[in-house]
């Protein structure tokens, strides 16, 4: 209720009710119309958010920075990841090199047949990494890493941070940046080598081939 004084003026203390009322209800709607204060983003809408897709067609320029080159060893392809199927890591240059990754492990494509890859090689484990990184299985990397997330849903960074001795002695830490998809995934090394991976043009409109749905199917 608004306190007046004997000449009907608004005294200082009917005044601060009076704006109180005013500016409590407009606040409030302000907190609820607008993502991202009323609730920070967190990992499981980050995990919801990457996990949408179905399917996910799009390029790929992988750079390996070693201490010993001057220069880093630079890789392109395109990726076809589909959701309940895995991922198609389809090597283009510097030479044509064909990998599926799925749950049952890793194939890599010899002529028409796909043959499987010894399940605990680095470079399976790297695959898996980015396997679980664009599902948005943040459950599954929480098993080997500490994770922190910052940002909103259109423009978010993840920090990995290895828990085991195993990946301490592999890995210092690893970043990954996106928005309603990954856009980068950085392996910074203990031994001072780094790899980053940027994804380019990736688009969720395009459903798989037959012939992807072949090589998942095998």
């Amino acid at each position: 209720m608004v306190v007046n004084d004997d000449t009907g003026n608004l005294t200082p203390r009917g005044a601060l009710r009076f704006f109180a009322s005013k500016l409590a209800p407009t606040v409030f709607c302000v907190l609820l119309g607008i993502p991202g204060l009323a609730q920070a983003f967190d990992l499981q809408q980050l995990s919801d958010q990457l996990a949408r897709p179905e399917v996910i067609h799009g390029h790929f320029i992988q750079e390996k920075h070693l201490r010993a080159l001057p220069q880093p060893l630079t890789s392109k392809g395109t990726f076809v990841l589909a959701k309940n199927h895995g991922l198609l890591w389809l090597l283009k240059t510097p030479l044509q090199q064909d990998y599926r990754i799925t749950a049952k492990g890793i194939a890599r494509r010899d002529g028409i047949v796909w043959q499987m890859l010894p399940g605990k090689s680095a470079g399976a484990e790297q695959n898996r990494l980015f396997l679980a990184v664009l599902q948005g299985d943040s459950s599954g990397l929480q098993r080997d890493f500490e994770l922190s997330l910052s940002g909103d849903a259109q423009n978010w960074k993840l920090t990995l941070l290895p828990r085991s001795m195993l990946l301490k002695q592999v890995f210092n830490q690893i970043n990954i940046t996106g928005a309603e998809l990954v856009h980068s995934i950085e392996l910074l090394e203990t031994q001072g080598d780094s790899t980053l991976l940027r994804m380019q043009d990736s688009t969720s409109a395009q459903p798989l081939s037959d012939a992807e749905q072949h090589d998942f199917a095998e």
